[in-house]
Order: structure tokens, then sequence, then C-alpha cells
């Protein structure tokens, strides 16, 4: 008998609906293009939790764009010493930097320290620009000075699943944002 508890003991209210991210995406998209008008735009996400926001993100501007990924670690304290773990790469940018303008799209924001990392890594290749887009965030939990150009949402201190959001990789596609009850 499995103890993972069905679909629907897990998915709590919806949070916003597909509409809701729908607006939000195509209003920070008309923001971006403003912003970015002949510029040389590449939009890098950290895989997974993002992808689902990119692509919404990307298909809002309307302009010449690049995508690329990353995947990283992220913070993790070490059970056995207390200590934080280091944040490492685990899968780079295929296309070099230098001179582009990069926006940063995040899922979400918390304390930002794995965020900061990412950008001080990223300013070393000589962007033109370097910005940050995140769907959520949190800014009341930064413990890092992090500048976030475009914010789609504040959100409380909840987690949520929906729309890349996961638990245990499973209810990314569900098209809404949900709480999660745990």
């Amino acid at each position: 008998m499995s103890t993972v508890p069905e679909t629907a003991d897990l998915v709590g209210p919806v949070y916003l609906t597909a509409a809701d991210l729908d607006r939000r995406v195509r209003e920070l998209g008309a923001e971006i293009t403003r912003d970015y008008q002949g510029a040389d735009l590449l939009l890098v996400s950290v895989l997974k939790g993002a992808i689902f926001f990119m692509a919404d993100l990307a298909r809002a501007i309307d302009l010449p764009l690049e995508m690329d990924f990353l995947a990283i670690t992220s913070y993790q304290t070490d059970q056995a010493t207390g200590r934080n773990k280091a944040i490492r790469f685990l899968k780079d940018l295929d296309r070099p930097l230098e001179g582009k303008d990069v926006l940063i799209v995040e899922d979400i924001i918390d304390t930002g320290l794995t965020l900061h990392y990412i950008m001080r890594n990223l300013a070393l290749r000589e962007p033109r620009s370097l910005e940050v887009c995140t769907l959520l965030d949190r800014p009341y939990r930064r413990l890092a000075d992090i500048t976030v150009r475009y914010s789609g949402f504040t959100v409380p201190d909840d987690f949520f699943v929906g729309y890349g959001f996961d638990h245990m990789q499973r209810f990314r596609n569900l098209p809404y944002l949900a709480h999660l009850l745990i």
C-alpha cells in the first residue's frame, strides 16, 4: 500500500488561476518588449521550475530573443555538520554572454542566495546588461542584496504546486498555481 497521498490530498486551493498567470505574464512581456527595443536579448532560466514561465514569457515578448538554461544545486544544509553546502553548476550555458542583454528568468526568489551566486558568476562573463525577472517574489525573506527588475506576484511563505512548481517532481503541469497541502 502506497503512503503517498493521491493528487486530491496534496493539491489545495487555487492561489492563482491560469487566467491570472496568463494576464500577468503578458503584462511582463509587454514591459520587457518596451524596455529591450534594439537589444540583443538572451533569456536565461534555471531548470526546472521556471520552464513553463519562461516559455510563456518568451511568447509574450515581441522581440527577437534567444533562450538558454542553467542547472544548479541549491543551498542545502549538511545535516551532520550544520554547514551550508556550496552551490555548483550541473549544466552551464551553451552560449557566450559577452555583449548580450541577459534577463535571468526565475520561478521564485526567496532568500536570493542562489540567485546572487548565479548573478556574480554571469557578471564575470561580461554581458552588456544583467537583470532579473521572477514570477513569484518573497522580498521579506531576502538575505542577499538583489534587484529584481520584473516581478510577477509577491506571495506569502506557502508552498505551491502547478505552473512549473512541483512536489517530488509531480504537479508541475497543472495550469494554475495551487497551495500544496503538507
